[in-house]
């Protein structure tokens, strides 16, 4: 897949990391300091990924699952996500949501698609996007980029914690780890942008450090980067 090269000066943040490292917050909030818009890449993969199921898709159907990609409509709107005029927000953000999206996430086709609509989102830059390929493959030449982890306990804890992902029913760690595993091992093993530190990529384990203090660190490396244009 083609890298893209960005110009100069252009404001690019780019967030990766595995599930329940933090990404969504510690972007989202990025993005409100700076002024900057911000891109959550997982919900367009979990959106397409929804949409082909309720199409009855096969997920495994690369070339029909490229096709949805290729035609769906979808916009961030105050926090939405919304796809073909449907807001999918709170249904693609569930446990079976994460095995649908880590499937599609592995389709070389969508991917392609999908990389050239996030790249089209930088051209103007002042943007945060978050995701698992975003400095070493969507935006290699990001201005900077943020890896953030923590401890496979750490990022179960959280996502037990997230009723988003777990609805309101009780919800066993050790199910939501092991579901965590799998999607770790799909995302670092998957043949096309698989999830990996980027060589100029600025690691911080969240693990035990509260959400303030890990946005505080990632402002400070971003404006330090970004200098006065950022």
């Amino acid at each position: 897949m083609p890298s893209a090269t960005m110009p100069r000066g252009t404001m690019i943040v780019a967030i990766d990391g595995p599930s329940g490292a933090g990404k969504g917050t510690v972007a989202r909030a990025l993005a409100r300091e700076l002024g900057y818009r911000y891109v959550d890449t997982g919900a367009m993969y979990r959106a397409i990924a929804l949409q082909a199921l309720r199409d009855g898709i096969d997920l495994a159907n690369e070339s029909a699952v490229e096709h949805v990609a290729q035609e769906a409509v979808i916009n961030f709107e105050g926090g939405r996500t919304v796809v073909n005029g449907h807001d999918v927000t709170e249904a693609m953000r569930t446990p079976e949501g994460d095995v649908a999206a880590a499937s599609v996430a592995r389709l070389p086709a969508v991917r392609r698609v999908l990389v050239a609509r996030q790249r089209a989102f930088g051209k103007g830059g002042r943007l945060v996007m978050e995701g698992r390929d975003i400095g070493t493959v969507v935006f290699p030449d990001a201005g900077a980029k943020i890896y953030l982890d923590a401890s496979p306990d750490e990022r179960a804890r959280r996502r037990a914690a997230d009723r988003a992902h777990t609805g309101s029913g009780r919800t066993d760690l050790a199910d939501v780890a092991s579901a965590l595993e799998a999607r770790d091992a799909s995302d670092r093993t998957r043949e096309v942008s698989p999830l990996t530190l980027a060589a100029d990529a600025e690691l911080i384990d969240t693990t035990g450090v509260p959400i303030g203090d890990v946005v505080k660190r990632a402002l400070s490396l971003v404006r330090s980067r970004l200098g006065d244009s950022a």
